[in-house]
């Protein structure tokens, strides 16, 4: 069943439009980053670790969490449109398995994100003029922000799921990525299932040595919280007037 939930979740976003902005978003903190970096070069002078810290600024700040906040929202606005939500609730299918292949996809969103974060700052870095070999952390930061994206989606499709507007779980998104540095900052990123995606990233701090115990274990503990109650809404609202 998950997997036939999977190819129907594929199928609604395959010429889906929230594929425009997953394509532009990573273009901003790419070049915002690397322009920022070209023009404080007098202080920044780490090469590829002052660019990856400008980088990460703008994408784990904004755009990730909005690009995600996007993606999750769109794959509920289907079962949200006019009595969609009956017709999916009254399928042969378990409300485990619709909501895993929600969650599945957007993880895979959070992988592929953060391979084109990768793609473009090499790029931009070349760009730059930086002559120097590609840190050996690059694929670290990348898989682990990867990893620190997934809880960032269940609170999202937990949002998606709570709200039918389109706009509001967004905004929450962009919301949520600026208190996510802000509570990084305080000590508390692993308090924040935002700050984990930055976490991840060494957002704004490069060479900042990561705790992977208890991120990983943050990571699994929001994501698991939030696909619990995703669920039991869905069998909450299976026997609500629509």
């Amino acid at each position: 069943m998950l997997l036939q939930c999977l190819r129907a979740e594929r199928l609604k976003c395959r010429r889906a439009p929230v594929w425009l902005a997953f394509l532009t978003l990573p273009l901003f903190p790419a070049v915002l980053g690397t322009g920022n970096y070209l023009a404080n070069q007098s202080v920044l002078q780490n090469g590829w670790y002052s660019l990856w810290s400008q980088h990460t600024l703008f994408a784990a700040m904004f755009f990730l969490p909005a690009q995600f906040g996007v993606f999750c929202a769109w794959q509920w606005r289907l079962e949200h449109a006019d009595h969609n939500w009956n017709s999916l609730m009254t399928a042969p299918v378990p409300v485990r398995d619709l909501y895993l292949a929600k969650l599945i996809l957007a993880t895979g969103v959070s992988v592929l994100a953060q391979a084109c974060i990768g793609a473009l700052f090499i790029v931009s870095g070349k760009l730059a003029g930086i002559a120097a070999p590609l840190p050996p952390e690059l694929a670290g930061w990348l898989l682990l922000g990867a990893v620190g994206g997934i809880p960032v989606c269940t609170v999202q499709l937990f949002l998606s799921l709570v709200c039918r507007a389109f706009a509001p779980p967004v905004a929450f998104g962009l919301i949520g990525g600026i208190f996510g540095l802000l509570f990084l900052g305080q000590g508390w990123g692993y308090a924040f299932p935002y700050s984990l995606l930055s976490l991840g990233m060494r957002a704004n701090n490069p060479q900042m040595t990561l705790e992977l115990a208890p991120f990983l274990l943050a990571c699994a503990a929001y994501t698991v919280v939030f696909a619990v109650l995703c669920v039991r809404l869905m069998q909450q609202r299976d026997i609500a007037a629509e």
